[in-house]
């Protein structure tokens, strides 16, 4: 039967070995939004999920049985792995362009990616690109292209080749309220399939909300390509409506909310946790906050109310000359205060962690060290700086960088300018730092287990046992990374 619209994005789980190995899919919430839009504008639609697939091949099907007239590639804006723009998966955009205009589809792309190379997307078949905010754009341009409302180049906030070259219509301004948007088409994906993979490496079915959009503060390196330096948050009820909804016929275990920043507004977070309880949607959830933001107000109370299990910070550095160096805007002592207030209430805590920054010397780098080991977060995440076009960071390393503009996959790692250290050096601090925290974490546990040894079990046993033997590994690693460092 034919479809107006095939909806998919260009993010292969199967082609960024790391997170594939993570195995903890969440489904393309951008993309779902999109197709949300153009069903309330009555068009007809399908989606090729990518996210699990084997390879770009599998859209051809549902390109051949569909017949769409418009394939819509709308890449998952609330994905922080879009936002890097990995070289592989904007090959993967290509391919599903290729194969598209083949069929004789019209091609729509969106996302961070392709507002950062419009002529490469447009050499390999896009025909319009999306930028900025899209819901209400894309809305705009499916009505202009499939019911003739109007000129299609005429719509503010895309891009499309002209005789005389990549020609923009005026950018628009952001959608302010949340609540108008419809909820994402959670009935398209293939719930069933990610709640297998989920619960076999898991134990547990996750799926991805997402409450605000935009980040208000000043971070240099960060990018902020579609929401600029706003930030717009949905009404607490709003967003319990979905959580309602996902009960009923997805049935999640559990939620990540995926906001830049979660619970920024004075009193949201408050609120939240008391409509929740009144409607008894409360359901266990992790989520991404600021150590300054966490330290107002009852905020971790009210977190932990709610059902939160888990809160992720962007620690980055254990200096605060880095951090100040970053616009961070936050301080060591904050992290360690919002470190140690977070485990009182029984919320697990993640660092995200930033080496490379320039100017990070070796001693930088121990104090990010000795950060991790006084806090002990439950997990940390670790990256170099990452040089993003329309930040001021790429702006001050853009004479210095190479042919590489941007990793291949997500474990790259590579410093794509001069820093203080060689590349592998880097790496090898990667392993360090993750091997350093697990050594320290099974220290505390036979700590533990010494003043309670009958609460022992072999299988904890074993765990412990590898939390320890980090510390057998780590000095030859060191030697290496020792070896690493000097000057490139």
């Amino acid at each position: 039967m034919q479809k107006d619209i095939l909806f998919t994005h260009s993010y292969f789980l199967r082609f960024d070995p790391k997170e594939y190995r993570a195995m903890a899919p969440y489904p393309p919430l951008g993309t779902l939004y999109a197709v949300s839009i153009a069903r309330n504008l009555g068009f007809s639609t399908a989606l090729f999920d990518s996210m699990l697939a084997q390879d770009e091949s599998e859209i051809l099907p549902l390109i051949a049985d569909g017949r769409p007239k418009i394939v819509v590639i709308y890449d998952d804006d609330f994905n922080y792995l879009t936002k890097m723009c990995l070289t592989r998966m904007r090959q993967a955009a290509f391919v599903l362009c290729r194969y598209s205009r083949r069929a004789g589809c019209t091609v729509i792309v969106h996302g961070s990616d392709p507002a950062d190379h419009l002529r490469e997307y447009f050499d390999n078949g896009a025909e319009y690109v999306v930028c900025g905010e899209g819901e209400q754009t894309l809305g705009e341009l499916l009505e202009a292209l499939l019911r003739g409302s109007g000129d299609p180049k005429a719509v503010r906030g895309i891009a499309y080749m002209s005789a005389q070259g990549v020609r923009r219509t005026p950018a628009r301004e952001v959608l302010q309220n949340l609540d108008l948007l419809p909820f994402p088409a959670w009935d398209m994906i293939d719930a069933e399939r990610y709640r297998a993979l989920w619960v076999k490496h898991h134990g547990h079915f996750s799926v991805n909300m997402v409450t605000t959009r935009g980040c208000p503060f000043h971070c240099n390196w960060c990018a902020k390509p579609l929401y600029g330096q706003v930030y717009n948050s949905r009404t607490p009820a709003n967003v319990v409506d979905e959580m309602l909804l996902l009960r009923a016929t997805i049935r999640p275990d559990h939620i990540w909310f995926c906001d830049d920043i979660f619970g920024l507004k004075p009193g949201w977070v408050r609120e939240f946790s008391r409509e929740a309880a009144r409607r008894g949607a409360a359901m266990p959830f992790k989520c991404l906050a600021r150590v300054d933001l966490l330290l107002k107000d009852d905020v971790i109370t009210s977190l932990r109310s709610a059902g939160c299990t888990s809160v992720w910070v962007g620690a980055e550095s254990g200096s605060q000359k880095i951090l100040d160096a970053m616009e961070k805007g936050t301080t060591v002592a904050q992290i360690a205060e919002a470190a140690r207030r977070l485990k009182s209430a029984g919320i697990r805590t993640g660092f995200f962690l930033q080496y490379g920054y320039p100017g990070e010397t070796r001693e930088d780098i121990e104090r990010t060290l000795a950060m991790v080991k006084e806090c002990r977060p439950d997990d940390i995440g670790i990256s170099v700086s990452y040089p993003l076009p329309g930040t001021r960071f790429y702006e001050n390393v853009r004479s210095s960088l190479g042919a590489k503009h941007n990793w291949v996959n997500s474990e790259d790692l590579d410093l794509m300018y001069p820093g203080e250290f060689q590349p592998d050096f880097y790496r090898a601090l990667h392993r360090v730092t993750h091997k350093r925290l697990r050594m320290w974490q099974g220290v505390d546990q036979v700590r533990e287990l010494a003043r309670a040894p009958w609460k022992i079990s072999p299988g904890r046993l074993r765990r412990i046992a590898a939390m320890c033997y980090h510390g057998i590994t780590l000095p030859p690693l060191r030697l290496r990374m020792d070896s690493l460092a000097r000057p490139t």
